[in-house]
């Protein structure tokens, strides 16, 4: 099983530059970075974990920006999105920058997408609260479009795009794609059809979901063996990880402090006993 991390970089953190290095440095298989564009602050979304949102949601880094600063530095380290808000872009410019990030990192990319949870940052992008899951979808399979080998069109319930010359393309055809998202035979359908897995936060009830998600794998004709389970923003302990192995788990994301560098370089030697 994979170890990786993810943290809110921001203007107050570590920088991607030192982070990277030392991730790579020490072993571990990847960088993943959340998004958000603006955190509005007349707020009446509540925080899901209860109390104030904390400072760092309003102070993230672009992950794309961020990324391709860590790609430069390594040569190994995976990077992804945990998650991007597939819903607040438009398609066609993010095909671009992912496509871009995957090959200039020669395939390293993984595309982490989510739904999100704060109606007053989706409303400023336009997105209608009730439609944000079909419309993220439909955005993901536009993209598909554009990184096919061959200029293919896409006609959805949101959005077209023309056949179109549209380079660079992913390394290896598409970036490996994980969509996050709280258990459901919904979600667990489109995982099914259009990606590589499920990137759920934390790994409460993982036992009782994954029998149910490899069931709607099977039914949509994908290889067992392909299906990647991920679990994002876990706080490990040695018997937490055996226990995701055990369940078939390929890959655990560890969540670091949004603190400076020695706060997190700190909590990276303590991590390092489970690479």
């Amino acid at each position: 099983m994979r170890i990786a991390t993810t943290i809110f970089l921001t203007d107050e953190t570590i920088t991607p530059l030192r982070l990277a290095r030392e991730l790579e440095e020490r072993g571990f298989a990847g960088l993943y970075l959340p998004e958000h564009t603006h955190i509005p602050v007349e707020r009446t979304t509540p925080y899901a974990v209860g109390g104030d949102l904390p400072r760092e949601y309003g102070r993230t880094l672009d992950p794309f920006v961020a990324l391709a600063q860590a790609a430069a530095v390594t040569e190994r380290l995976g990077l992804g999105t945990g998650i991007t808000l597939i819903a607040q872009h438009d398609p066609i410019g993010l095909a671009k920058q992912i496509a871009t990030l995957d090959h200039l990192s020669g395939g390293r990319f993984t595309l982490g997408i989510g739904f999100g949870w704060n109606k007053e940052e989706a409303a400023d992008h336009g997105v209608e609260w009730t439609t944000r899951r079909a419309l993220g979808w439909d955005r993901l399979a536009l993209m598909r479009a554009l990184w096919a080998p061959e200029p293919t069109p896409y006609e959805g319930e949101f959005a077209s795009v023309r056949a179109s010359d549209a380079h660079p393309k992913p390394a290896n055809g598409a970036p490996r794609t994980l969509a996050g998202g709280a258990a459901g035979p919904k979600l667990f359908a489109h995982i099914a059809e259009q990606t590589d897995g499920w990137l759920p936060i934390g790994g409460r009830g993982l036992a009782e979901s994954i029998p149910v998600l490899r069931t709607a794998w099977e039914s949509a004709g994908r290889p067992p063996e392909a299906l990647q389970i991920v679990p994002y923003a876990v706080r490990p302990t040695p018997g937490k990880l055996t226990y995701y192995a055990d369940l078939g788990v390929t890959e655990a994301v560890l969540q670091l402090p949004p603190g400076d560098e020695t706060e997190v370089l700190r909590t990276l030697d303590e991590y390092a006993r489970y690479v």
